[in-house]
């Protein structure tokens, strides 16, 4: 892409000035950079993923007012997160993270437990427990 063609195309993503680094062409054909504030089929994907994240922390937030997953599940979410990572994070083995999202189970944990999931949310364990249901 020629330099003067790079996208300048602004949404709300864009709101903080935020320019990408990108490489084209110049007016003799050799490639060089320029800043681009972002193009429309970007912008599009990028609101679509975010309206699908936040229906994610939504649906988790529900389950765990209906008392059918732990709040982990809902910090995991807020967090971006999926089992795998978590489990990274915390140190547990994934069946034991999976384990640790029903409710009764989240309930028997020990601070010690809570205190790493905390830490991985950066969170109290005050916040991690209660903060959702209040």
């Amino acid at each position: 892409m020629e330099k003067d063609k790079v996208p300048q195309d602004t949404s709300n993503l864009t709101k903080n000035n935020v320019k990408e680094l990108l490489y084209a062409t110049d007016e003799n054909g050799d490639y060089t950079t320029t800043l681009s504030t972002g193009w429309e089929p970007k912008t599009i994907a990028l609101s679509n993923s975010i309206d699908e994240i936040n229906e994610r922390i939504a649906d988790a937030k529900q389950q765990v007012l209906n008392g059918e997953v732990s709040p982990i599940v809902y910090f995991m979410e807020v967090n971006k997160m999926d089992l795998t990572i978590l489990s990274s994070y915390v140190g547990f083995w994934k069946w034991r993270v999976k384990r640790h999202f029903k409710p009764s189970v989240f309930a028997k944990l020990n601070d010690k437990t809570l205190q790493k999931y905390a830490d991985t949310f950066e969170v109290s364990i005050e916040e991690l427990k209660n903060s959702i249901t209040q």
